[in-house]
C-alpha cells in the first residue's frame, strides 16, 4: 500500500512539473539564472530563434531573435547595468496544447536604481521546448 501511494505521489509530481505551466516556469527560472550570471545569450535561449520574434518595449518594436539580442546587448553592456533580475506574480495560461501566455512583474536590483515593470509573453511549444515568440515589456 505504501509503495502504491508513493508511486501515485511521484506520478502526480512529475505530471505537474511536465505541465505547460511547469515547463514555462522552469524556462523563466533558467532565463533569470542566465541573466543574473551576466549571460545575455543564455537569457535569449528562452526566445524562439526566428525572424518572427516580436519584442515590444519602451515604445519600440524589435523584430527577430538576432535584433532582440543586439538590443539587449546595447542596452545592458555590462553586469552593473544588468543588475540582478527577479520575476514575480507570474500567471501562466495554456491557450492550446502548443500555445500559452504568461503575465508577470520584473525588477532589477542595481547599485543606483531598481527599475521594475510588467511583462506579457506569448509562448509556443517548439521541438526545442517552450519558447517566447512575443514579449511586451513595460517599465514604471
Amino acid at each position: 500500500m505504501k509503495r502504491k501511494t508513493l508511486f501515485c505521489f511521484l506520478a502526480l509530481s512529475l505530471t505537474s512539473f511536465a505541465s505547460p505551466a511547469g515547463e514555462i516556469a522552469a524556462l523563466l527560472t533558467t532565463q533569470t539564472a542566465a541573466w543574473n550570471r551576466g549571460d545575455i545569450e543564455g537569457f535569449m535561449q528562452g526566445y524562439a530563434q526566428t525572424d518572427a520574434l516580436r519584442f515590444a518595449s519602451g515604445g519600440t518594436v524589435t523584430l527577430g531573435w538576432r535584433a532582440t539580442l543586439e538590443r539587449y546587448q546595447k542596452r545592458y553592456p555590462d553586469r552593473a547595468t544588468m543588475g540582478q533580475l527577479e520575476f514575480s506574480k507570474i500567471e501562466i495560461t495554456e491557450l492550446a496544447p502548443d500555445a500559452a501566455i504568461a503575465f508577470g512583474q520584473w525588477k532589477l536590483a542595481r547599485e543606483k536604481d531598481a527599475p521594475r515593470g510588467l511583462f506579457t509573453l506569448t509562448l509556443k511549444k517548439t521541438p526545442a521546448g517552450w519558447r517566447i515568440i512575443q514579449d511586451h515589456t513595460s517599465s514604471e
